[in-house]
């Protein structure tokens, strides 16, 4: 955990105005339309968890004990559900070869606890909305020069970043950098 090194937060012109390119995903190409994904998700990953922090902080000023209910039960899932995927292989093999399966699961799961709970709103609000918008970003951003070094040296280890990890846990380490 020592070496993880956060990235830079991209210009806001790379991110979103002048020089950013974008185009509807092809998909009929589903393995493309995830390596481009993957690799937004990781260049672009502190442009995502600014955009992701600042909805949930306008959140938790209007509704805190929803929000922190919601966080709370979306992060215990997704905890057991890594710690159950490295320690269970039937868990792990599934997680590897359907991981969009696996996160829509985390998802309903967290839904339908929350709905139990009562904070459905802000966890489709605060929580999911943010997802979606981040999904959609990194699903019609083309990929620049710049970002395909970037991602280059994460994939083979020069660099750790939080993002790395995460899809490390969501089993999409070997994608990375494809």
């Amino acid at each position: 955990m020592a070496d993880v090194q956060p990235p830079p937060l991209r210009s806001l012109d790379d991110f979103l105005l002048s020089s950013a390119r974008f185009a509807v995903p092809d998909v009929r190409d589903l393995e493309r339309w995830n390596h481009r994904v993957i690799n937004n998700l990781l260049y672009y990953q502190s442009n995502y968890l600014l955009g992701v922090m600042g909805f949930l902080l306008l959140l938790g000023y209007f509704q805190p004990f929803q929000l922190f209910v919601g966080a709370t039960v979306v992060t215990s899932l997704f905890l057991g559900f890594v710690w159950a995927a490295e320690n269970q292989a039937p868990i792990r093999r599934f997680r590897r070869n359907h991981p969009l399966i696996c996160l829509l699961a985390i998802l309903l799961a967290s839904y339908l606890f929350i709905s139990v709970l009562g904070g459905v709103a802000v966890f489709l609000f605060g929580i999911a909305f943010p997802v979606l918008m981040v999904l959609i970003h990194a699903s019609v951003r083309l990929r620049s020069l710049k970002n395909k070094l970037e991602n280059k040296l994460e994939s083979i280890g020069l660099k750790r970043t939080p993002m790395g990890l995460l899809l490390e846990a969501l089993g999409q380490e070997q994608e990375a950098g494809s």
